[in-house]
């Protein structure tokens, strides 16, 4: 079994660069879905309040066969919980149904500027990681202005900051101001919510490394130093998703994935800036 990359995190502790993800994936078969995964070899899982998939996450960790100490698990705080008594509430509530005494990584799903209250969930959060109940505290989809907020108002910077990244939608410009304060890039939807399955480029490399497209994309994304969370609910796809370490994409292969960049016309989510809605 391919042995994952780890990258070291600014507080100290380090994180598997693939993971699996469980965004839409149905509750009644979390459990299966992510001992699939850890079966695969993926010790990082990835969850979130807002997929109300957490208690099957927890399931297979105490089902998978595999000691809760080689597992990183991951998982955000729900747009609606921002106001401080609400977000440790909510907290306690993941670790209710994840089953664990101690999460590894906790992010705050979205920044919903609009609500005003990412700061308040954030000082929350540093809170729960001196407790020792979070060892590594970050963001997902927040902007440069909401990351320089939050580490203004609390002096912590985050460790992680989960953005839509895929080749049509490459967020190079955020990118270099996270680079520069040492903040890991982890991509969700890193098939472009499967839209870039049929791209021809893409599917010329493929098929030049025997590979599939979605492997080439994961490969992609490993290959820019980026944490990367693809989701399959099928065992044969969960499997093949992890099978990228035998092969590496040359330099004009990487010229023509960098190419493919559609800026902002890329995106396939919600804006960060704009996103409002509650859950």
């Amino acid at each position: 079994m391919a042995k994952v990359p780890m990258l070291k995190l600014i507080d100290g502790t380090s994180i598997p660069q693939l993971g699996l993800g469980v965004w839409q994936v149905d509750p009644a078969i979390t459990a299966r879905v992510v001992r699939d995964g850890i079966a695969a070899g993926y010790r990082l899982i990835d969850t979130a309040e807002g997929y109300q998939n957490e208690e099957g996450v927890g399931e297979a960790i105490r089902t998978a066969g595999v000691a809760r100490s080689e597992l990183y698990i991951t998982s955000k705080l729900r747009n609606g919980g921002h106001a401080r008594d609400l977000a440790l509430r909510s907290f306690d509530e993941t670790m209710q149904k994840l089953g664990i005494d101690q999460i590894d990584l906790f992010l705050i799903h979205w920044p919903v500027p609009s609500q005003g209250k990412y700061a308040e969930a954030w000082a929350a959060m540093v809170e729960l990681q001196k407790q020792g109940r979070i060892k590594s505290i970050g963001v997902s989809n927040f902007n440069p202005d909401h990351i320089e907020r939050i580490v203004k108002e609390t002096g912590v910077t985050p460790v992680v900051n989960q953005i839509e990244l895929h080749p049509r939608f490459q967020q190079r410009d955020k990118r270099a101001f996270m680079g520069e304060r040492d903040i890991k890039i982890e991509s969700w939807s890193p098939l472009g919510s499967g839209r870039m399955l049929d791209d021809e480029v893409v599917g010329e490399i493929a098929k030049k490394h025997g590979k599939s497209v979605a492997q080439t994309i994961i490969r992609w994304h490993l290959q820019e130093g980026l944490i990367v969370i693809p989701k399959s609910i099928h065992k044969e796809r969960i499997e093949e998703n992890f099978d990228v370490f035998d092969f590496e994409l040359d330099a004009a292969d990487m010229d023509k994935m960098l190419r493919l960049d559609l800026g902002a016309k890329g995106r396939v989510g919600a804006d960060p800036a704009t996103a409002s809605f509650l859950f």
